[in-house]
């Protein structure tokens, strides 16, 4: 599978942060099959604020829920996710496929700074209350 395209059956994507159920985005997957969970030691996640960033980097586990979906969902993931296939060294995430139990799935890697920014490095992102201030811009 290419970033520029997924087969008819749709493709596979592993969600860490506030694209899981019962979270501020979770409605962009309501149309999705919900495949199930699994545990990725390939990411690391940093708390932004608001939401999560992942980084490619060794951990105890980083927990994640796995949907299909169909090449509108991605591309509407994309948008949300400030991430063009045509300029991926501009975006604010790009999108990096990875293994799971239940096949390769696309994971959405933040490409910001993440100096000062504290890590999680095993479990599930929980959104925290915001201090705007320190919040990243998104």
């Amino acid at each position: 599978m290419s970033t520029d395209e997924s087969s008819s059956a749709g493709c596979l994507v592993a969600v860490y942060g506030t694209l899981r159920r019962g979270h501020a985005n979770s409605h962009m997957l309501a149309q999705a099959s919900f495949i199930g969970t699994d545990t990725l030691n390939a990411i690391v996640l940093y708390d932004l604020g608001e939401y999560p960033g992942a980084k490619l980097a060794r951990s105890d586990g980083i927990e994640v829920e796995v949907y299909r979906i169909d090449r509108q969902t991605l591309a509407a993931l994309d948008q949300l996710e400030e991430f063009d296939p045509a300029n991926p060294a501009s975006s604010l995430y790009v999108r990096s496929e990875l293994q799971t139990v239940f096949g390769k799935a696309w994971v959405y890697l933040y490409q910001g700074a993440v100096v000062g920014r504290r890590p999680l490095r095993a479990g599930r992102w929980v959104p925290r209350t915001v201090d705007h201030a320190t919040a990243a811009p998104r």
